[in-house]
């Protein structure tokens, strides 16, 4: 029986086939120049730009290794870039693993190669894969090296990653010591692409700052440039804290905090300077955290960022509450518009996402972090307590505009359809002419239900509110949003609160608080008035609201009625009204809920007869103080005032 597979035919191999013989093995350079993308990010001008970013992270390595303290960058008008320092020079001696090749042929040829992987020649350094200054050499058509070391110059030549020259030698003097190199980048990989002097310029502007002294003498060779300069040293004493005020004149140094310390495992170090953003002050610069790890931008962040954005929100949050502030309430994003920082860390061993270093990725660096910035900022707080109150206030104010806004944006999507989507327990008026229409506060809903009766139809609206309303003055913005009656009146209001509020958009151009003629009433009326103070200022200055004045009394005798507002005026009228000798009748009212809908319409309602006491604060000072002596979270405020004010209390309805 014969097999399945039995073929006679010789077999022919089809075109899509895939054997050995279509494994490329890549040798030296070659994956490198294969696929640039892996190790530089690209090939456009920013993976461009990165060669020169691994040749000068090298020598800011030596700088941070206290071995350097000079560096120069020359941009030549032939598209080379030429970086040089005066750091210990590159090894040139053979290399035990490969006798025949000197230190500096294995660097720049061999993926995987340097100094860097243990923190012997390094204790921290931005090199980790040893791929930096090879990838250089692979996507170069031109390097050029110079070595200074023991009184010797030791140069050789480059190109797409093949030595192009023997190591070569020549006296210098005993006490020049350094490395440099200058490349061309390879137009196959690049094309047409040439640097930018000015992004270069900035790039190396940024490194000079994150090591305090460090002088980078800048040369481009191109002429007439915007914003560039020919020649430029950059020397920055105080490093950091230089970064956030260039170029500023009128800056509150009050306002920034810099610092330094050791990490408790010993291997690291931060450095960090920030500006805290107060009474309306812009930079010119619009950042809000730039974060670098061993000289190495990390525009993506990582974990010292949240570290470091952990350990700020975390001491302000507490050094509030310790204020009585409302600091609880603050997140990350009031910090951010807030404060311009720039922070950078030294660490063994980071760990980053990709060659090109863009996020920090080292679990442990976040907690070594924060517990070094938090220690420190306590210590500044309580060293500097005015300047930290006033950060507090700033960041609370922060806060409560962006729950306003959180808020107002929730009130004018139900506004949207404000017909549809008004409280339920408003009963709203038939005219839409904000003009022409007055809504109603009431407390309680046994007093709604009789105002409900006693309106106009047309134009008078009203909204009942259950017991007091929550008191403003002392809660978060938190508790506000989540309070059912506050939404209610916004929603009802329609324009908006806070910094938002737009009188254009208000539904009543009169709101009128109307409680009961009592204690209770006076305390409901004034948290009202508390919480249009702090929310809805405008309504206050335009002079939109006002306060009901019902009747305490009504008098009766002889056929004849009349009410009175309060004590005092019944008392004038039971002498002045009514005849000598005439059996008066009088009723208190218990409240609003308990007065005949034809009563409360003659005497709270009907515009042609009713009293208002419209509010105007045009003219106050120190309201603000006022109104949190009396409303505040301080009972003791409170006490005073009452106290001092006393004796011109006479009659307490109790």
């Amino acid at each position: 029986m014969s097999s399945l597979f039995d073929n006679t035919q010789p077999i022919k191999k089809p075109k899509n086939d895939y054997n050995a013989e279509d494994i490329e093995v890549l040798e030296g350079l070659e994956p490198v120049r294969r696929r640039p993308g892996m190790y530089i990010g690209g090939t456009d001008q920013k993976a461009l730009h990165h060669l020169v970013s691994e040749i000068l992270d090298n020598s800011m390595d030596e700088v941070v290794a206290g071995f350097a303290s000079d560096i120069k960058v020359v941009i030549h008008k032939d598209n080379r870039v030429t970086i040089a320092d005066n750091g210990r020079g590159i090894p040139v001696d053979p290399h035990p693993k490969f006798p025949t090749k000197s230190a500096l042929e294995v660097i720049l040829t061999t993926l995987h190669s340097g100094g860097k992987f243990t923190s012997k020649a390094y204790e921290t350094s931005g090199g980790l894969h040893g791929v930096g200054m090879s990838v250089v050499n692979a996507l170069s058509d031109d390097l050029h090296v110079k070595i200074w070391r023991n009184g010797t110059e030791y140069t050789q030549n480059y190109s797409k990653g093949h030595v192009m020259s023997p190591l070569s030698e020549a006296e210098c003097g005993p006490r020049k010591k350094g490395t440099q190199i200058t490349f061309h980048p390879d137009a196959e990989i690049f094309g047409d692409l040439i640097f930018n002097p000015k992004d270069l310029f900035q790039l190396v502007k940024s490194k000079a700052y994150l090591q305090k002294g460090v002088k980078i003498n800048w040369t481009c060779e191109l002429k007439d440039l915007e914003d560039v300069p020919q020649t430029h040293l950059f020397h920055f004493p105080k490093g950091l804290e230089d970064f956030l005020t260039q170029d500023q004149t009128d800056i509150d140094q009050s306002t920034i905090f810099s610092g330094d310390g050791k990490f408790p495992d010993k291997k690291g170090r931060i450095e960090w300077a920030f500006q805290w953003l107060l009474d309306g002050y812009k930079a010119q610069d619009d950042f809000s955290v730039l974060t670098f790890c061993n000289t190495i931008p990390t525009p993506l962040g990582g974990t010292h960022e949240t570290g470091f954005r952990t350990a700020l929100l975390k001491a302000v949050k507490e050094f509030g509450e310790r204020l009585n502030k409302k600091a609880a309430q603050i997140t990350h994003d009031d910090l951010d518009t807030s404060m311009r920082c720039i922070m950078s860390c030294f660490i063994s061993q980071p760990q980053f996402q990709g060659q090109t270093k863009e996020k920090l990725v080292s679990q442990h660096a976040a907690k070594l972090v924060e517990t070094v910035v938090k220690n420190s900022l306590d210590h500044w707080f309580v060293d500097h307590p005015s300047n930290a109150e006033r950060i507090i206030n700033h960041l609370v104010e922060r806060s409560e505009e962006r729950l306003r806004r959180r808020m107002d944006k929730e009130v004018s999507r139900a506004s949207a359809t404000k017909r549809l989507r008004l409280p339920g327990k408003l009963a709203d008026c038939t005219k839409t002419n904000a003009a022409e229409c007055e809504l109603f506060i009431v407390e309680g809903d046994s007093a709604g239900g009789t105002a409900k009766q006693a309106r106009s139809r047309q134009f008078q609206a009203i909204l009942p509110l259950r017991g007091k309303i929550l008191n403003v003055a002392t809660a978060t913005l938190d508790k506000l949003k989540a309070n059912q009656q506050i939404s209610d009146l916004l929603l009802a209001l329609g324009c908006g609160s806070g910094r938002s509020c737009d009188i254009n958009k208000l539904r009543y151009h009169k709101i009128i608080i109307m409680t009961d003629a009592d204690v209770d009433g006076a305390h409901i009326a004034a948290l009202l008035m508390t919480f249009f103070f702090q929310e809805l200022k405008p309504l206050l200055q335009g002079g939109y609201i006002y306060l009901a004045m019902p009747p305490l009394y009504r008098l009766s005798g002889n056929s004849k009625s009349i009410y009175a507002q309060d004590d005092a005026e019944k008392d004038h009228l039971l002498k002045t009204y009514f005849k000598k000798g005439t059996k008066i009748e009088i009723n208190r009212f218990k409240g609003l809920g308990e007065m005949p809908m034809q009563q409360l319409r003659a005497t709270t309602m009907d515009p042609e007869k009713r009293r208002l006491l419209q509010i105007d604060i045009q003219n106050s000072k120190d309201l603000n103080d006022f109104v949190d002596r009396l409303m505040g979270k301080n009972p003791a405020t409170r006490f005073d005032f009452i106290t001092q004010n006393a004796e011109f209390v006479k009659d307490l309805d109790i």
